[in-house]
């Protein structure tokens, strides 16, 4: 004999005071301006210098500008010293341009003489001045030379046909058959087409049989199906 199954209504779940069921019907939350406490609504405690959010999720408040949470449960003034602004949170302050943040507090920037503020709280020297501990003193620039605009490392160069040399510019002595070369590295001069470096300056260079001067110009090579041999050019096997 089959047995007949009879479904048994389910308890329906008791909702507490100021609350509500939710919009799909399977559970409840508590109203606008209540949190859930121990299987209760409770109503919701605003702060001194706080309002209401109307919100169902949070802590259902915010401070107000000006005042910044503490432990969730209170608002306290947010304390601006000398030199700052409350930022546009309400919540922070940060220093003025002219002011730098140490600890609580904002300082002024002691800009010296001959020097400007760069990103605020910080500065920079002029034009013809560096950086000598707190202050800015004057550049030396040695004769036959310019200041190069340069923030890092020398702040002057040597004009062209001179070269640095133990703090000053020493002209450049361009040999017999040499030319002024103004690399930042060398002598300052290379030989011209033909010729090659030697202890006296520039030598005529020999160019054996089979050979011709390379890209350089201050080199020689074999021509093609010859090779070096020591010195000659011999023919390739």
């Amino acid at each position: 004999m089959a047995l007949l199954l009879i479904a048994l209504p389910a308890f329906a779940q008791a909702i507490p005071e100021n609350a509500s069921t939710d919009r799909y019907g399977d559970g409840w939350k508590c109203d606008i301006g209540y949190r859930l406490t121990d299987a209760t609504c409770a109503a919701i405690v605003v702060p001194d210098n706080a309002y209401k959010t109307n919100r169902t999720y949070g802590l259902g408040w915010e401070c107000h500008h000006g005042f910044r949470k503490v432990d969730e449960v209170a608002c306290v003034a947010v304390i601006v010293p000398d030199g700052g602004f409350l930022d546009h949170s309400g919540e922070r302050w940060r220093c003025l341009r002219g002011f730098l943040k140490v600890n609580d507090t904002c300082q002024e920037v002691v800009v010296p003489e001959n020097a400007f503020l760069v990103d605020g709280s910080a500065w920079e020297c002029g034009r013809r001045f560096e950086k000598v501990d707190d202050s800015c003193a004057a550049i030396v620039v040695p004769a036959n030379g310019y200041l190069n605009g340069s923030r890092y490392g020398q702040p002057w160069s040597c004009e062209r046909g001179f070269f640095e040399q133990d703090g000053l510019c020493e002209a450049v002595i361009i040999p017999e058959f040499a030319y002024f070369d103004d690399a930042s590295y060398g002598e300052g001069w290379k030989c011209q087409r033909g010729y090659e470096v030697s202890s006296e300056g520039c030598q005529a260079i020999e160019i054996p049989a089979n050979a011709h001067l390379d890209r350089s110009g201050n080199r020689w090579e074999c021509n093609r199906n010859f090779q070096n041999s020591k010195g000659p050019c011999v023919l390739s096997e």
